[in-house]
């Protein structure tokens, strides 16, 4: 992550009148330089050394606020913990079935299936997910020995 990616992401946020707290530029730095796409949770553990009082409610308010502002996107997976991810480009996702490792997939948008699935069902098609799952090398390692 570059300070050019962090500075435009807090002169949206500016831009779109929410205040620059300590605690808000440290959820947002974190994000954006997060290898992995994480909880509220992961957040907030690795931040509350840093941020005693600070608790996981100021972690969800923030993400919430990010999401609105189209600098996160949500990633819910059935029951378990919503995952966010601060690149919002269009790209897919590989899921570790035995860690849950979220791995960034670029593959061309499929645009055309979008359409089809138009044409054929009759809705009015927003958006669409792919998720592609598997074994991630770690693991794959873990169990080789």
């Amino acid at each position: 992550m570059s300070e050019a990616q962090l500075q435009e992401a807090v002169g949206r946020l500016k831009n779109s009148g929410v205040r620059i707290t300590p605690q808000r530029h440290a959820v947002l730095e974190y994000l954006l330089n997060a290898e992995i796409h994480p909880t509220a949770d992961d957040i907030y553990k690795a931040l509350e050394g840093k941020f005693p009082n600070m608790s996981v409610a100021t972690v969800y308010n923030n993400l919430r606020v990010f999401r609105e502002i189209g600098l996160v996107r949500e990633l819910t997976y059935g029951d378990s913990s919503s995952r966010f991810d601060c690149n919002t480009s269009d790209h897919y996702h590989v899921i570790c079935d035995s860690c849950g490792k979220i791995v960034d997939f670029h593959y061309p948008r499929l645009d055309e299936v979008e359409s089809l699935a138009q044409k054929v069902t009759g809705f009015d098609v927003s958006h669409h997910r792919m998720e592609l799952y598997g074994t991630c090398e770690n693991c794959k390692k873990a169990t080789q020995h």
